[in-house]
């Protein structure tokens, strides 16, 4: 199948969680995922088999804490990844009045958003596995609840492309994913090839270029930015890193135009040593990480790029247990269902 019937075939399930209803939501999903699809569900959710439990365990209880629950889509992107799958990868928000607790996350009766990497692999017009990374934590900060080390970068409502075209992308992708790819293999030569320099990070990134971290890392700008609020936090820690093909890593690749986004499930390999990351102790743990990805590249360098790395699992590969965490720092306020009348 092609990028727009991909794309295509998706429609459906994209405009009835726009509104999100029980009914029409439930219908989508059964037509478009086949009965025994694999959801791999961020934690705490963990692998799922089907529509119906993904809707039951997932978007159920979304929707519950979110009586005016909608989907927005910033960015959808398909395509045949290099090794012959195809792919649909969305970023976006869900978004809604938080009104009553959603996994243990206190409500607090005002607009809320969560962003979302979504990633779904079709075989003949049907969903047969999806890898999703919803920003929890996100949640978790806005509810004034956070269980987990302060982060470095900024806070935002991630926003969408500056160019306002991320649903609209098409064309052949091959050089942005050739620039990326080049990218981060240059990312991985420092340090054990030399220093910073040999990232050459001024040859693929824009000056001017916005990192969206998940909640936990948070936003940068520019190179300054994101080597003092994201990377170099990060390569102390864990300069051991390891990307794609990697044993039991793989990635998958999908470009149009000058967008390319990657999904793995795990994607990386990476120990915490030294003085630990964002508050992790240096507990010497090899770890795996899920980092689903989309970029945005502009006069041939990249100018924007999106990331959630499902941070909850990597507390929980080192024993820590997030919500645990969360219930006793919250156990005193109150978690009932907030009413809200229409203020006549």
């Amino acid at each position: 199948m092609g990028p727009a019937d991909l794309k295509a075939a998706f429609d459906v399930y994209q405009r009835a969680t726009t509104n999100f209803e029980t009914k029409p939501v439930r219908v989508a999903m059964n037509a478009l995922f086949d009965d025994t699809a694999t959801v791999h569900m961020c934690a705490p959710f963990g692998d799922l088999t089907g529509p119906d439990a993904f809707f039951k365990t997932c978007l159920a209880p979304l929707a519950e804490a979110m009586p005016d629950l909608e989907r927005r889509d910033m960015i959808v992107l398909a395509g045949t990844t290099p090794e012959g799958q195809d792919w649909v990868g969305c970023m976006g928000n869900y978004m809604g009045t938080f009104l009553a607790p959603f996994l243990d996350i206190p409500p607090t009766g005002h607009l809320t958003h969560m962003r979302y990497h979504e990633f779904y692999r079709l075989e003949d017009g049907h969903v047969t596995e999806a890898q999703i990374i919803w920003d929890i934590p996100e949640l978790m900060m806005q509810a004034g609840a956070w269980p987990m080390a302060p982060q470095l970068g900024k806070f935002l409502c991630t926003p969408a492309p500056m160019t306002q075209d991320g649903l609209t992308a098409s064309g052949d992708g091959q050089v942005t994913m050739d620039h990326v790819i080049a990218m981060l293999t240059d990312l991985c030569r420092h340090p054990a090839e030399g220093g910073p320099e040999v990232m050459k990070l001024s040859q693929y990134w824009h000056p001017r270029f916005n990192w969206y971290g998940p909640a936990g890392i948070g936003t940068s700008r520019g190179i300054a930015g994101f080597r003092h609020w994201h990377q170099i936090p990060f390569l102390r820690a864990m300069p051991d890193r390891k990307l794609d093909a990697m044993g039991d890593l793989a990635s998958h690749w999908v470009a149009e135009g000058d967008y390319v986004c990657e999904t793995g499930w795990p994607n990386m390999r990476l120990t915490i040593t030294h003085d630990g990351w964002m508050g992790i102790a240096p507990a010497g743990t090899e770890i795996t990480m899920r980092s689903l990805d989309f970029w945005r590249m502009e006069d041939g360098l990249i100018r924007e790029n999106w990331v959630l790395v499902d941070l909850i699992d990597v507390y929980a590969q080192i024993g820590v247990d997030v919500f645990a965490r969360l219930r006793e720092f919250n156990k005193a306020r109150n978690l009932a269902p907030i009413t809200m009348a229409n203020g006549l």
